[in-house]
């Protein structure tokens, strides 16, 4: 598999950062107010916005809920096509283990709630721990190959290749591999549209 370079993980940064900018300037908002919707703190926002870091899944997860957008409308631009085909070498890597595992972005959808899929490989002895998700995010995992082990609530659940789990993610959950093959699973995200506001756990529909 063809790992990112430093050139792809570049244009992914400026057009986060780039379309950080134009949500928030749609909406009027300041630093101080993406960052009490998002739980992100001001300092990283403005790093994001200069281009001066490369966002880990999980704030990316935090700008885009607070906005009511998925993680693809950060990365470019919403065009309106029939149909779009789209090579999983183009997909960005969000997240990347610390032997090698790595998280893809395959597509997302925003209309009516936000959909992405994800293909995640799980090297031996990797795992990612994620925060709640807004009210309402459903996930769905079906294992390609290996074992996946899926923490929802404090409680583990074993899920063999060839089996699908569904799980509520506006909780704290997690994916590890404990086994000693690699792992591949593809997984939807579904989150009920509209802006997430982390101060008062509450949705407003998006503005456009």
């Amino acid at each position: 598999m063809t790992e990112p370079g430093p050139d792809r993980v570049g244009a992914v940064t400026a057009a986060v950062a780039r379309r950080v900018r134009e949500l928030r300037a749609a909406r009027g908002w300041s630093f101080d107010e993406l960052a009490g919707r998002s739980g992100v703190s001001k300092g990283m926002l403005v790093q994001i916005e200069g281009v001066r870091t490369n966002p880990s899944i999980g704030t990316l997860c935090r700008v885009a809920d607070a906005f009511g957008v998925n993680i693809g409308h950060l990365l470019e631009p919403a065009e309106e096509r029939a149909v779009k085909i789209s090579s999983a070498g183009e997909a960005p890597v969000l997240w990347q283990g610390e032997h090698g595992g790595t998280a893809r972005l395959l597509s997302g959808l925003g209309e009516p709630d936000l959909v992405e899929l994800w293909d995640w490989r799980l090297i031996p002895g990797e795992a990612h721990r994620s925060l709640d998700h807004p009210r309402g995010t459903r996930e769905v995992l079906h294992i390609l190959d290996g074992t996946v082990i899926v923490r929802v609530d404090g409680q583990d659940h074993q899920v063999r290749a060839g089996e699908t789990i569904e799980i509520h993610a506006d909780r704290e959950h997690g994916y590890r591999n404990d086994g000693d093959a690699p792992a591949r699973l593809m997984m939807v995200v579904v989150t009920p549209s509209g802006e997430w506001d982390r101060r008062t756990r509450s949705r407003r529909p998006r503005q456009e």
